[in-house]
């Protein structure tokens, strides 16, 4: 089963991708997050952090594992963030 991928940015609202991302938890059991620069990481970690507090009513554990990725946008390759989010 291929993991479910979110692309966060600047502008993303973390309550809405915390929604998404314990959704996707949820469902499959694990999510991977994405971000490049410093403010679409600062709004992936916000939302990671309001998914565990989201999750945990359900009884659902969740951990964050962070990791560099390469990754290209449009031929260009660029360095992001990547955070495998998944219930333990």
């Amino acid at each position: 089963m291929e993991t479910e991928v979110l692309k966060v940015s600047a502008q993303s609202k973390p309550s809405a991708v915390a929604g998404a991302i314990a959704g996707v938890i949820r469902e499959k059991g694990k999510v991977e997050v994405q971000a490049i620069g410093a403010g679409a990481v600062n709004q992936a970690i916000k939302a990671v952090a309001i998914a565990i507090r989201y999750l945990e009513p359900n009884g659902i554990s969740a951990v964050c594992i962070p990791a560099f990725a390469e990754i290209v946008i449009d031929g260009e390759e660029r360095t992001a963030i990547k955070m495998l989010v998944e219930a333990r």
